[in-house]
């Protein structure tokens, strides 16, 4: 393999190769902080394409981190079709959400188990923007609804976050997150910032990032288990969710830059339950792609690392399907 012919982004590349492992800790954020709804609805607390990249893994060496996200959706689920929301069937339902999530990492001292793995933890607070409009059932018979909500979201923990390095180039690791129900929830209305149940996701991934070249594979997956809701008593089944990124990373304005293809494949395994589950087992599935660019640079001393994505919906069942823009950035201090 041929090495990159810029000794000053060799050491950015290796930097960040083990800087940026932790970001997955943040990518949660996304999936909690812009849907309104659950699979009771049209999305699950996962937002797919959340954990995708080589920057979304666990950090191998002490470090404390402040991370921004920024998330935007819009999407909608057909004239013809019915969704069930916060305990109502909603027609031809359409929603635009932007959320913003703020997360410290901590990858502490005591974090290295040996020589090869580590371990990490990390919170995320969402504030999230959100609108949905939808036909629903009044006494005057199908009316045209359209709900907006502000405010914060479902935070998002991290408390298990672990590590292998196989090599400087090839890294496995693992995460369990919880989907705090802290955002706000209202039966009735259409558009809520919090989803009103607890889920639990475990995630695994395998991450390659050649040092010498340059390239990039990396493939996530995990599967999100949701609690019943208890005020609509509707428990929405287990989502399986595969994401991976193929990127190219090479020498650009004094850092290191990267263009690749990301994807996600999403599917709902188990059928939704309990009583409020009018609409039967109501399986969801999903499928996205989109171009992604990052960029990373030493920035007066520390180091700045931002990714763009965007991810277009196709093949969707049971969900609303549309577009999300991604950005994250962050300073390693």
């Amino acid at each position: 393999m041929k090495r990159l012919k810029s000794s000053r982004v060799a050491a950015p590349l290796r930097s960040a190769i083990l800087s940026t492992w932790w970001i997955g800790c943040v990518a949660g954020l996304l999936a909690g902080s812009t849907g309104a709804f659950a699979e009771e609805g049209g999305s699950g607390h996962y937002l797919p394409g959340s954990f995708a990249s080589f920057m979304d893994g666990v950090a191998p060496s002490e470090t404390l981190i402040a991370r921004v996200n920024v998330v935007h959706y819009n999407g909608d689920v057909g004239v013809d079709r019915a969704l069930p929301i916060a305990g109502m069937t909603a027609a031809g339902a359409e929603a635009r959400s932007t959320a913003v999530g703020f997360t410290m990492f901590w990858r502490p001292e005591w974090g290295a188990i040996g020589d090869k793995w580590s371990y990490a933890m990390s919170a995320t607070v969402p504030l999230v923007d959100i609108e949905v409009s939808a036909d629903v059932t009044a006494r005057a018979g199908t009316v045209r609804r359209s709900d907006q909500e502000q405010g914060l979201g479902d935070i998002i923990l991290m408390p298990l976050m672990f590590n292998y390095a196989v090599n400087p180039d090839l890294n496995i690791n693992a995460r369990l997150t919880l989907y705090a129900p802290t955002g706000d929830y209202e039966v009735g209305r259409l558009a809520n910032t919090g989803k009103n149940f607890w889920s639990v996701e475990p995630t695994v991934a395998l991450m390659y990032f050649g040092q010498k070249n340059g390239r990039e594979a990396s493939l996530f997956a995990g599967l999100t288990i949701n609690e019943e809701n208890p005020d609509t008593h509707y428990r929405s089944g287990k989502q399986l969710h595969l994401d991976g990124t193929l990127a190219q990373h090479f020498p650009f304005a004094g850092g290191l830059a990267g263009v690749g293809l990301t994807g996600y494949y999403y599917k709902q395994v188990t059928g939704d339950s309990g009583s409020g589950a009018t609409f039967g087992d109501f399986k969801a599935k999903t499928v996205g792609v989109g171009p992604a660019i990052s960029y990373i640079r030493k920035l007066n001393g520390n180091e700045l690392l931002a990714e763009l994505k965007w991810l277009h919906e196709t093949s969707t069942r049971n969900r609303l399907q549309g577009d999300t823009i991604f950005l994250k950035a962050m300073l390693k201090f």
